[in-house]
């Protein structure tokens, strides 16, 4: 019996024509994302940019500029972004991380003398034996981290080659997705059969919702990095630009990315003041940024974009990380997005989408 309804179902989606399309074109799509993914992950990021920079380009041409003027003025305001970003962000950014990196031993033993003060308190649960093995792990850990991290180089000619390709070509690719939009969508459309009904529903609720996605999570980023950083600053904490770029960043991982920079946050914190008032004020504040970005913020900014339960986010952040490490989690809920809405678009029952062979 199961046999054969498995067979039915099987044979009815051989004999749908627009099925087997939109089929077809997601197992090439997922197969060249896993094939070559690492190669084309500067062309990947060009699209990201590229979406982001199209809302305002439209909006300078609601103003009356023509579409290749409005271009040119958006773009240079993103070469303007993209240098300081290399050339004022990027060396605090390292400098934080450096200093980090050489208070790791200072930091390992407050925590080797706050832990052997637990001993002393709860001899039955912290023994000064366990205690010394894990400090030794830890620092013999953060050794090697702190080696990696010193003796990466971007004179290498592999670090030379990435840096060049991003500063270098993929500006150039997101200046032709903006000028050659139409073209370039033409020539991709030539490629596809004609009789693609079911596909260009999918690809319409697609491409609205992760353009929604990508414009709304790259304003929840700026707004909470800023404001992180702000507080953080205000606050006196250390490496208060890391850690407010770290907050920042973590809302691309919902619900996961908040508790993880939680720890970063909170141990700085510690090792510069201790358990004082000054640690509950970060805590606080840490709190108040969280409960306004989850509660407010990506509500505002997200609420059109991002229709899916949370089991579902989670669920694909698991997956498409494990395929594709960091891009996959980057990209996991517009993927999310296309999976859900390729399962709203599939024919139910006996009916199925015009244009059926």
């Amino acid at each position: 019996m199961s046999l054969g309804v498995i067979g039915d179902w099987y044979r009815r989606i051989l004999a749908d024509r627009q099925l087997m399309i939109l089929l077809v074109l997601l197992v090439a799509g997922l197969a060249s994302l896993v094939l070559f993914g690492d190669m084309l992950v500067p062309l990947f990021a060009s699209l990201v940019i590229a979406y982001l920079l199209e809302e305002p380009v439209r909006g300078i041409q609601r103003l009356g500029l023509p579409r290749l003027a409005a271009i040119m003025v958006v773009f240079a305001l993103f070469l303007t972004l993209l240098f300081l970003c290399f050339f004022w962000l990027a060396p605090i950014l390292i400098r934080q991380v450096s200093q980090l990196i050489q208070q790791l031993p200072t930091m390992l033993g407050q925590a080797q003398k706050t832990l052997l003060r637990l001993s002393e308190l709860y001899p039955n649960l912290f023994s000064a034996e366990h205690i010394g093995d894990i400090t030794t792990v830890l620092k013999t850990d953060m050794g090697r981290f702190a080696q990696r991290v010193l003796s990466f180089s971007l004179t290498s000619v592999l670090g030379l080659f990435t840096l060049l390709v991003y500063l270098i070509l993929m500006p150039i690719l997101v200046f032709f997705f903006l000028k050659d939009k139409e073209r370039l969508l033409g020539w991709v459309e030539g490629f596809l059969p004609a009789e693609r009904f079911l596909a260009r529903q999918v690809w319409h609720e697609v491409n609205l919702q992760i353009g929604r996605y990508i414009r709304g999570k790259f304003l929840e980023i700026l707004i909470v990095w800023s404001a992180s950083f702000v507080t953080f600053k205000l606050l006196g904490l250390n490496y208060a630009m890391l850690l407010g770029l770290s907050v920042g960043l973590s809302v691309l991982i919902p619900y996961v990315g908040a508790a993880v920079v939680t720890l970063p946050v909170a141990l700085v914190a510690y090792f510069q003041w201790g358990l004082s008032r000054d640690l509950a004020y970060v805590a606080g504040a840490y709190g108040i940024i969280q409960l306004i970005d989850g509660n407010l913020l990506a509500t505002l900014l997200l609420s059109e974009a991002v229709n899916l339960h949370p089991v579902a986010i989670i669920a694909a952040i698991l997956f498409f990380g494990g395929v594709w490490g960091f891009w996959g989690v980057f990209f996991a809920i517009p993927l999310a997005t296309l999976l859900n809405a390729v399962l709203k678009a599939w024919p139910r029952g006996e009916k199925s989408a015009a244009g059926t062979g």
